[in-house]
């Protein structure tokens, strides 16, 4: 039964939806920004075209050669330092330090996936229009329901407990069926 509730709850569950609502949103977002690149990298492009073009090619030989060999020595001095001793000790602690950071970036996933699930959310409210009907429900909850007449106030809860009494219990005779035939499939 746990896992047919488990199932119930993941397919009907909305936030991988809103999460992909979000993420359009985010991307169309972005994309309202290309225009404006395009336009300052062709602003720019001239510039540095004749930049490279005035480069003298020795001259890159040259830094490209110093830099090779700063890198040369200095991978011969770090593996020139190594320890085989201490090498098991400094791999335990960086295993231990990889998974407190997978932890801690676990977490920030689920906080982001979190934040853009509900910006999806926002998103898909204000395509179908319904912040407006979220400021209608305020009001209502806010607004003070008018005094029902006595001779209606009287026979209306009397009725509804009885109503309550019956739908009762065919929600869990209902439930059950689902549960029983999920565990015969």
């Amino acid at each position: 039964m746990a896992i047919a509730d488990d199932l119930k709850k993941t397919l009907t569950d909305p936030t991988p939806l809103y999460f992909a609502a979000g993420t359009a949103d985010l991307a169309v977002q972005q994309a309202k920004k290309v225009p404006g690149l395009i336009e300052q990298l062709r602003a720019e492009a001239p510039g540095r075209i004749e930049a490279v073009r005035n480069t003298d090619p020795k001259a890159v030989q040259e830094k490209a050669k110093e830099a090779q060999e700063a890198v040369t020595a200095k991978v011969a001095e770090v593996l020139g330092a190594i320890d085989p001793k201490k090498l098991g000790e400094t791999a335990q602690d960086l295993a231990l330090r990889g998974v407190g950071v997978a932890a801690e970036y676990a977490v920030k996933a689920k906080e982001t996936y979190d934040k853009v699930a509900e910006h999806g959310e926002q998103a898909v409210r204000a395509w179908r229009g319904e912040v407006s009907e979220e400021i209608v429900d305020i009001a209502v909850a806010v607004e003070p329901e008018p005094a029902a007449a006595p001779a209606s106030a009287s026979a209306s809860p009397a009725q509804e407990p009885a109503v309550a009494k019956k739908a009762a219990p065919r929600k869990p005779a209902a439930k059950k069926s689902a549960a029983a035939t999920a565990d015969e499939s």
